[in-house]
């Protein structure tokens, strides 16, 4: 007799999925835990999802997805390319791997484990670098994006955001965000690069030289 699936069950087994791989990480998260806490058996949680990672898509996926909505609209209500340019860089290489104690890690120790011949499907990453070439077709000014292939562009900040994540990950404290976001803006827009230094002196409150007596 076939299983009828319940939506409050399956519900059930992503909430408990998100918790468990909030704090323990997807590797150290195993299906019968995820079945545990979300109080049914682990063939119960098979009649809903064929594997682990079936589950952390399910979940990543629509968590990306409003992520990158809510970056799209922030930048519809910024005018000035330089700041979009820099909001498009921070939310990516900084906000996103840092939010919810460092969630998107999930994704790359799963990824990490799928062997060539296991059908992974790109689907997720095309898309989100469908979405963010838009982002950069909108905020590059006409002479920029005429001689700018957004598509390549897109998926080159990705691959860093990939990179991002796993350096948030080793480093939570780490500083070269700013670093590489004032370089690419520059690299893109021709946009005014902090210097380290001048950060410092910012902060420290040590003039500047020309500003000496």
């Amino acid at each position: 007799m076939a299983q009828i699936k319940k939506a409050e069950s399956r519900e059930a087994i992503l909430a408990a999925a998100f918790d468990l791989f909030a704090t323990r990480g997807y590797g150290a998260t195993t299906l019968s835990a995820i079945a545990s806490s979300a109080g049914m058996s682990t063939a119960n949680v098979y009649i809903y999802f064929a594997s682990k990672l079936e589950i952390l898509y399910a979940i990543y996926t629509p968590w990306m997805q409003a992520r990158l909505a809510e970056l799209e609209a922030s930048l519809c209500a910024t005018a000035d390319p330089q700041k979009r340019l820099r909001r498009l860089l921070q939310t990516l290489w900084h906000d996103i791997p840092a939010e919810q104690n460092g969630f998107a890690i999930n994704m790359m120790q799963a990824i990490s484990t799928v062997a060539p011949d296991d059908g992974y499907k790109p689907t997720l990453l095309q898309w989100m670098e469908e979405r963010l070439a838009v982002m950069l077709g909108a905020l590059l000014p006409p002479s920029k994006r005429r001689g700018t292939d957004t598509v390549a562009l897109a998926h080159l900040l990705v691959m860093a955001f990939d990179g991002f994540i796993i350096f948030r990950h080793l480093a939570p404290a780490g500083t070269q965000d700013e670093d590489a976001i004032d370089t690419m803006c520059k690299l893109i827009l021709g946009a005014p690069v902090r210097a380290r230094a001048t950060r410092a002196r910012r902060s420290t409150g040590t003039p500047s030289p020309k500003n000496r007596s």
